[in-house]
């Protein structure tokens, strides 16, 4: 999906009605058959079916499906042994202790303000789905964190990284930020509300699913490009396509909305996801102070913020928004990642599993 290439976010469409005042009540009289997809109500008809995108979505979520039991570590745990540096050892702590409490705040956002808004029963199905996918990521970096520090008091540490590693204590304050942002509301009844909705929908998607688990990625594939950690960037691959796929229903959700309600996307809207942006790259590039900070042969901080400008500069172009930084990617290892383990675990587990996923993972194809 690429929506830059069919829709401009913040371009109304030549029929749109003048906009009201940001805090005019929305019209509910018809709350609970639902005219818009963020109309309060829970409607709960299937037939006939008004966003069959979204049934497609979680149709292609299913076909996906994986299992940690899946993933071999025995020779990541021999790497860990013999093979890497301390500076490569603070890396993967770091990062693994990132992965422990990321997906945890994504689940808790969309139980608690994703699902009750969007008002369509097939949209709500693929959330259901995507719940299931960020407790599987759990359970996975739950397993790496086992395995990869048995230190038992270096593991604790690494658990409770919101509250003890400051950058990423840092990633966590702004995420909650945006959570905390619509905690309070029990619907949407004003455009005010509807638009603080979405932005929280595009820090989630664009800036943790987006930004920050893309910057995870990087070390993870940075590491298997020097034959390090086979079994973690196995687990990543799934992750990733994952990820890909809770962005891309987001930005479908916000696509909807603009169609419907385009008064929504004004240049004020623009403004706040701008400025959201470039406050995730400045986080993650804190994180990758932090990661990097030992000296990791190989991965330099100046490609690393340049990547994650570009990363960026991607999420804007998926928002209809025009790129601000032109950075291009620095890691040849990203442009194109060999996913053959993806194959041969679905010919391992045809009586199981649907064939969801083959061949290759491009970065650079709806990145």
């Amino acid at each position: 999906m690429a929506l830059a290439e069919d829709h401009n976010l913040f371009e109304s469409d030549a029929t749109t009605s003048v906009p009201l005042a940001d805090e005019a009540p929305v019209d509910t009289s018809y709350a609970g058959h639902a005219k818009h997809i963020l109309d309060p109500g829970f409607h709960l008809t299937l037939r006939p079916m008004r966003y069959p995108v979204f049934y497609e979505m979680y149709r292609d979520a299913i076909k996906n499906t994986w299992t940690v039991e899946e993933i071999d570590f025995s020779d990541d745990l021999i790497d860990l042994d013999r093979k890497i540096t301390p500076a490569e050892r603070h890396l993967i702590n770091r990062l693994v202790a990132f992965f422990a409490t990321g997906d945890s705040i994504v689940s808790n956002n969309l139980v608690l303000n994703l699902y009750q808004h969007i008002n369509a029963p097939e949209a709500r199905m693929y959330l259901s789905r995507q719940l299931y996918e960020e407790a599987l990521h759990v359970q996975f970096y739950l397993t790496l964190l086992d395995n990869y520090i048995p230190d038992v008091d270096e593991r604790e540490q690494a658990f409770a990284a919101i509250d003890n590693i400051p950058s990423i204590a840092q990633k966590g304050d702004f995420l909650f930020k945006w959570m905390n942002s619509i905690g309070h509301l029990d619907q949407l009844r004003t455009r005010d509300h509807r638009r603080k909705f979405i932005l929280n929908m595009i820090c989630f998607a664009a800036c943790i699913e987006g930004l920050f688990f893309y910057g995870a990625f990087a070390y993870v594939y940075f590491l298997r490009s020097k034959g390090l950690l086979n079994g973690l960037a196995a687990g990543t691959n799934w992750v990733f396509r994952d990820e890909s796929a809770h962005m891309n229903f987001a930005f479908e959700v916000i696509e909807t909305a603009r169609v419907e309600e385009p008064e929504l996307f004004d240049e004020t809207m623009a403004d706040s996801i701008r400025l959201m942006i470039e406050e995730a790259v400045d986080c993650e590039y804190a994180f990758a102070e932090d990661v990097l900070k030992e000296g990791v042969a190989g991965m330099s901080l100046r490609d690393m913020r340049q990547y994650l400008e570009f990363v960026a500069d991607q999420r804007f172009s998926q928002l209809g928004l025009q790129p601000i930084f032109g950075s291009k990617n620095p890691f040849d290892f990203m442009e194109l990642q060999d996913v053959q383990e993806l194959a041969n675990f679905f010919e391992r587990t045809v009586s199981a599993y649907q064939v969801g996923v083959s061949g290759e993972v491009a970065f650079d194809e709806d990145f």
